[in-house]
């Protein structure tokens, strides 16, 4: 499995706009997988590739909260509620920092799976904010 790192603020890599992937290959797979495994050895419940150190549009969700994981290769925002709520939000990038963020409280993510499937996600309250903190 590949070994990725962590970047900190201050890393060019997290200024830079990711590129988009043409498709879903073995290689963006294995990409994925050692995502996971940085993001639960970090603690985290979301990670995004320039993060890692790599600049790709793929993000991984984990919040627990309904059991579902998410690994979006090249996700948007297709819709936001004009609902807005506040959270706290932390990043790994950032370590011990905390900020209230306002954002729309629920959304609609479009992305491929790790198939290559397109999917689109209905993401409301904390899995709402995780994407669009990941997709930012």
């Amino acid at each position: 499995m590949k070994k990725l790192r962590l970047r900190y603020l201050g890393d060019p890599i997290l200024r830079k706009k990711a590129r988009k992937l043409d498709k879903v290959t073995p290689s963006v797979r294995e990409t994925v997988e050692a995502m996971w495994d940085l993001m639960e050895k970090s603690k985290g419940i979301g990670l995004a590739a320039p993060q890692a150190g790599l600049s790709q549009r793929i993000i991984v969700v984990d919040t627990r909260e309904d059991g579902e994981q998410y690994a979006l290769i090249n996700p948007e925002i297709v819709w936001a509620s004009n609902e807005c709520s506040p959270l706290s939000e932390g990043c790994l990038s950032i370590p011990g920092v905390e900020a209230e963020v306002i954002r729309p409280s629920h959304v609609r993510v479009k992305g491929s799976n790790i198939q290559g499937k397109e999917i689109e996600i209905e993401a409301k309250d904390l899995l709402a904010k995780v994407m669009q903190h990941e997709i930012d």
